[in-house]
């Protein structure tokens, strides 16, 4: 029996990963529909109950954050993008403009190049 294996040699259970979406009523509807754990009109105080959560609990989860949720400053929420690895981040853009929208990522970009490495080439 290996070291890994359960009496019986049967492999343990390993928990699944969550998959989580978190934002406005209408957003969290399609995620619903696709079978993915919702929190519909999340405030950013429930999100940072979930995040605590999962970090105590040791569980690997995918969460989907609408734009003003991943833009919160919660510790937690901090705290799992700087750990990495078990709980990754993911945003989603605003459904009634997703043509705003821009990820922090284009941020660092502009700090660090210039608003022109952004620009689109002729």
């Amino acid at each position: 029996m290996s070291a890994g294996t359960a009496p019986g040699g049967a492999e343990p259970a390993v928990p699944p990963t969550r998959i989580i979406a978190l934002g406005s009523a209408a957003l969290t509807d399609g995620f619903t529909l696709i079978g993915v754990e919702t929190l519909p009109d999340a405030t950013a105080e429930q999100l940072e109950t979930l995040l605590a959560d999962l970090v105590r609990r040791k569980e690997k989860a995918l969460v989907f954050l609408e734009h003003s949720l991943a833009r919160s400053h919660g510790p937690w929420l901090r705290h799992v993008r700087e750990e990495g690895g078990r709980i990754v981040i993911a945003e989603v853009p605003p459904l009634h403009a997703p043509g705003e929208y821009h990820p922090q990522v284009e941020d660092v970009v502009r700090a660090i190049l210039g608003a022109q490495a952004l620009e689109p080439k002729p």
